[in-house]
């Protein structure tokens, strides 16, 4: 008879833990940074609008490891570590990290987009209720920061490759295939982005990581990477 003695964190496939780990570190060293005032590590390294003065095109990489406040960081790490092993084991380390990141680019190309053909409306906004606000102040205001485009291309890349696994989602008490749950997910992203419903929360990038994601997939499927007894179910 044989016990698998391998603890909990042994089982996580070495690049989602590193990514796991990552996050944690960073959100605890913004926490601390920013209890002290020494520096505002989300607006110093968050996705800023392009046009602002604050943008730097490296924040376009180090937005996706960044995160508002626990609760968004727990729900981002919680889906991480949900699909993330399983996928590192299908795609391989190396591919699964450059997936990862390419979603992560995605959403962030995305949510620039989405504030190139939607700031005047914004900026008039505030105008209407601060006249003369001056307009390099305002494209500062615009920000984004953490793992949700990633990590939603991940979601988008299990329904693609395990589309009939039963999920089971709160508070349905019954399952729901992975291909009608990321869906429905997409779905709503698309309804609350254009309706402006839940402001706050960058719709349209969780959108831009699932569509680089079902890019990759398919190139993948189509070439042979990903086969039936290959990963692709």
């Amino acid at each position: 008879m044989q016990y698998n003695n391998r603890s909990f964190w042994s089982s996580i496939m070495p690049v989602t833990k590193h990514l796991l780990v990552i996050n944690v570190i960073v959100w605890l060293a913004t926490f601390v940074f920013g209890q002290r005032g020494l520096i505002d590590i989300n607006d110093w390294l968050g996705l800023h609008f392009w046009k602002g003065s604050a943008f730097n095109p490296i924040q376009l990489f180090t937005y996706m490891f960044l995160h508002s406040g626990f609760t968004h960081l727990f729900v981002n790490m919680f889906s991480l570590w949900m699909f993330g092993s399983l996928l590192e084991r299908v795609l391989g380390s190396k591919r699964y990290l450059f997936y990862y990141i390419s979603c992560g680019l995605g959403a962030a190309f995305a949510q620039e987009l989405v504030w190139q053909l939607s700031w005047s409306d914004m900026y008039n906004a505030i105008t209407a209720e601060y006249p003369g606000y001056p307009v390099d102040q305002f494209y500062d205001l615009l920000l984004t920061v953490g793992a949700s485009g990633a990590v939603f291309g991940l979601l988008l890349a299990f329904a693609m490759i395990f589309p009939n696994m039963p999920m089971y989602i709160i508070p349905f008490p019954f399952p729901i295939k992975a291909k009608w749950m990321v869906i429905g997910y997409g779905a709503l992203e698309l309804f609350f982005g254009v309706s402006h419903t839940m402001n706050g929360i960058a719709h349209f990038a969780h959108l831009g990581g699932m569509v680089a994601g079902i890019f990759m997939i398919l190139y993948w499927k189509h070439n042979g990477t990903l086969t039936k007894g290959n990963g692709f179910y």
